[in-house]
């Protein structure tokens, strides 16, 4: 952290040429990225375009060339993978997601439970392709409930939300950051493991004024106080 607080002011200290950068940004943080994009551009002058996806769908397009500057996964493992496998230089983690049971019918206090349990179908991201699907899974896992329970799936969170907000589903397990404008009741933590977000800065980026200096920015503090306004944890709370 100590690194990009650095950089964020070696990027804002002095006049810059305008870049462009291209970033790949986890379903679950996209609107929050919106936000921060725009912020960073009226700061930098630089332009950020998003592309939203599965964290799984992002790394296997970043293995087979896709032109993206920057990563903003939802887990950590994969952009430590592409910095192992020199696709990536740098890799840290900006924001610590939680999970929500989120219903299109009111859920008060601890019903979530009662729902999960009693529910003929729920939604989740698929674990497989996305971390929030994972920990999904695993709260399921940890009320031993996942054999019984049968889930339909999204190829990412964002679809899993979909499925629930338009009727679809009755509810499911999603990021708590998607859930948050509506009735829906946070699981707690000890029941999923820790959701670590990491972004990494990709080959490509190396170098684009625009991918470093917004790297750097998620590190700020107005940065984090935007990431902590959609329900997220500062990394600090956990590292």
């Amino acid at each position: 952290m100590v690194r990009l607080t650095v950089l964020f002011f070696v990027f804002f200290a002095s006049p810059l040429r305008a870049d462009e950068a291209l970033v790949a940004v986890a379903a679950n943080f996209l609107k929050p990225a919106e936000v921060l994009a725009e912020a960073y551009e009226a700061e930098s002058g630089h332009e950020i375009t998003l592309a939203s996806g599965s964290t799984g769908q992002h790394y296997a397009q970043i293995v087979h060339g896709a032109p993206f500057d920057v990563f903003l996964a939802a887990d950590t493992g994969r952009p430590e993978l592409l910095v192992e496998a020199g696709l990536a230089a740098m890799q840290t983690t900006y924001a610590v997601g939680r999970l929500a049971y989120f219903s299109a019918s009111p859920v008060q206090d601890l019903d979530w439970l009662e729902a999960l349990r009693s529910a003929d179908l729920i939604a989740i991201a698929n674990p497989d392709l996305a971390p929030y699907g994972r920990a999904a899974r695993e709260v399921l896992a940890t009320l031993d409930i996942w054999d019984e329970t049968v889930t339909v799936q999204g190829q990412n969170v964002g679809q899993a939300f979909a499925l629930i907000a338009s009727g679809s589903v009755r509810g499911g397990l999603v990021a708590a950051s998607m859930a948050r404008p509506f009735d829906a009741t946070v699981i707690p933590s000890e029941l999923h493991s820790t959701i670590q977000q990491s972004a990494a800065l990709l080959k490509r980026g190396n170098g684009n004024l625009a991918a470093e200096g917004f790297l750097a920015y998620l590190g700020s503090e107005p940065a984090l106080k935007v990431i902590e306004s959609f329900g997220y944890d500062r990394p600090d709370t956990t590292e």
